[in-house]
Order: C-alpha cells, then sequence, then structure tokens
C-alpha cells in the first residue's frame, strides 16, 4: 500500500495537485492538519480516501479530531499535527506516545520540516510542507509512507 502523507499546506495546493498528476496513484492520503479544508479537496479531486486530523490552524473546525489512529495492513499508525505534543522541541513526547498506543508509525506536522527516523521500531515521520517549508534545506516536500510486510516512510522533494 502506498500512502501520501502531507501537511501544513495551509490553503495551497496547487502546487502538490499538479505533483501528485505526475506521480504514481496512491492508494489512500493522510493530511495532518492545516488546512483540513485543503484535505477534502484533494480527495475530491482525485477520488482517494483521505484521513485527516486538525492542526492548530484548524481551531474553528469541527468534527475532525486533533489525534486519530488507523490500522493498515495489520501495523498500527498514529496521525497528528504534533503542536499537542510539543514538536517544535522535539520528538520525544511523540515516541511516548506512540509507546502508550502501542504504535508501528506516528506521522506528524506544525514544524514545516521533514523528517524520517526509526526509534525502537516505531517509524515517525514528518512528511515537510509541499508550500511553506522551513529548516535548513527549505524544499517543499511530501511523505511517502509504504506499508507491506514492512514499513517505508520516504520524503520526496517537489517542485
Amino acid at each position: 500500500m502506498k500512502i501520501l502523507v502531507v501537511s501544513d499546506t495551509h490553503g495551497n495546493i496547487n502546487n502538490l495537485v499538479q505533483n501528485m498528476i505526475d506521480m504514481a496513484k496512491f492508494d489512500m492520503i493522510f493530511h495532518l492538519g492545516d488546512y483540513v479544508e485543503d484535505a477534502i479537496k484533494i480527495s475530491k479531486i482525485f477520488e482517494i480516501p483521505t484521513i485527516t486530523v486538525r492542526g492548530n490552524g484548524d481551531f474553528l473546525k469541527t468534527g475532525y479530531k486533533f489525534d486519530e489512529v488507523v490500522d493498515v495492513k495489520g501495523k498500527k499508525i498514529f496521525l497528528t499535527h504534533g503542536h499537542r505534543y510539543n514538536v517544535k522541541y522535539g520528538i520525544t513526547n511523540l515516541y511516548y506516545k506512540a509507546l502508550e498506543l502501542e504504535a508501528d508509525v506516528v506521522l506528524f506536522g506544525h514544524t514545516h520540516v521533514p523528517m524520517v527516523e526509526a526509534v525502537d521500531g516505531i517509524t515517525i515521520m514528518n512528511p515537510g510542507s509541499p508550500t511553506y517549508p522551513r529548516g535548513y534545506n527549505r524544499k517543499n516536500t511530501i511523505g511517502i509512507l509504504t506499508i507491506n510486510s514492512l514499513v517505508e516512510g520516504k520524503i520526496i522533494e517537489i517542485k
């Protein structure tokens, strides 16, 4: 299963949509907040099942959770925007939440800084932002999560 992981689109999905047209088809999309409206638009354009969580920029959007736990091909995946776990100061709180949930994968956003790291068998990934990058490389990025018997997270630079 191939899952597009995206966060922090902040109302600007044109670049992401154009890149998705040029990519291989995804089975599912996870949008990690800021803005949930973007996730709805992307889902309608590509007719792909989408799971989204609220970010700090979605505070008026009811009907969406801040955290979501889903099972995909036997892997437990914890989705969050991250702002409630102080991710700007590190991933320690996410790690402990993953242990509590017995999650195999943690996906978060908020920082706009892409990263993939394996910690004690837990894959922790932030896809960065396809529109408003931060950090040392300042590249527009998305994440791709591939789940077969193993879990693989990759960060992809988009134009």
